[in-house]
């Protein structure tokens, strides 16, 4: 798998920041003669050829609360799993924005969806075609995640939101109740700002969500799990019901014996990328 941890100056965000980005160099060979087996001790496995101007499936990771662009390869095996499914991974570093444009005035929101998408498409091998694009997030990315696919359901084809209860919520009631009570995140108002404005505000997923709905808007397929032990979980329940409720057809997983951390993570990033993403060209 090759890495590279790009470093460049945002128009959107006004200030440097890191993207890492992973390829899966381990499927292919410099050989113009494709396919050929593979020389690193695999006997009888093929590999595809590098072509210019090829295009690459493309999975977004959105990294957790505290966490940093970085933070997936580091405490998963998210780069295995990549290669093995032959697609490039783009991780971008959103601090503790929970994926907002931020009320103290950083737009992390349209640097995701409208900078990002044309930075990565231009400069590295993705694919532009909606099939081959995903989001994917744990934690805060989880609802990251979520928020992304539901406001810009044109940019991605499947979400996996794993134990996001902390940001942007379907059930609008527990987002400002969370802002309201949760004294040790004063991250969460210096985001949203006031609670009592959010319903009906850009930050109001339910109004984006029953738009999808109403207008019948091609929405990206839906993953949520989350460990039964995980202290988050009846957010991600709240999460779950509402879209259910409003019509959404969705995959919900509540495994037994998991929790809030790599764990379960790593083991549903597994799952991610080998049953649940629809990958082309594997």
């Amino acid at each position: 798998m090759g890495v590279l941890r790009f470093n460049y100056h945002s128009e959107v965000l006004g200030m440097y920041t890191d993207i890492t980005v992973t390829y899966p160099t381990g499927k292919y060979t410099y050989n113009t003669t494709c396919p050929s087996e593979n020389q690193m001790g695999e006997p009888g496995k093929l590999r595809k050829c590098y072509q210019p101007g090829m295009k690459l499936p493309t999975v977004y990771l959105m990294h957790g609360g505290g966490d940093d662009d970085t933070t997936f390869q580091r405490m998963s095996r998210v780069e295995f799993y990549a290669e093995q499914n032959n697609v490039m991974t783009v991780t971008p570093q959103v601090k503790d924005s929970f994926f907002l444009d931020t009320k103290y005035g950083i737009r992390y929101f349209t640097y995701i969806t409208e900078e990002l998408p044309v930075l990565i498409r231009s400069l590295f091998a993705s694919s532009p075609e909606r099939e081959d694009n995903f989001v994917v997030g744990m934690a805060m990315g989880g609802n990251g995640a979520l928020e992304v696919s539901i406001r810009r359901p044109d940019l991605y084809a499947a979400c996996v939101d794993l134990s996001g209860g902390i940001g942007c919520s379907i059930d609008t009631d527990n987002l400002v109740e969370q802002i309201k009570t949760i004294q040790s995140l004063p991250k969460l108002q210096g985001a949203f700002g006031n609670p009592d404005q959010i319903p009906g505000s850009e930050y109001d997923l339910a109004v984006y969500a029953k738009h999808n709905m109403q207008e019948q808007i091609p929405v990206p397929e839906l993953f949520l799990a989350v460990g039964k032990d995980d202290f988050i979980r009846d957010v991600v329940r709240r999460d779950r019901d509402a879209l259910l409720k409003m019509g959404y057809s969705l995959t919900y997983e509540e495994p037994e014996g998991y929790s809030h951390d790599w764990i379960f993570w790593d083991a549903y990033l597994k799952k991610t990328f080998y049953e649940w993403l629809p990958i082309r060209n594997r």
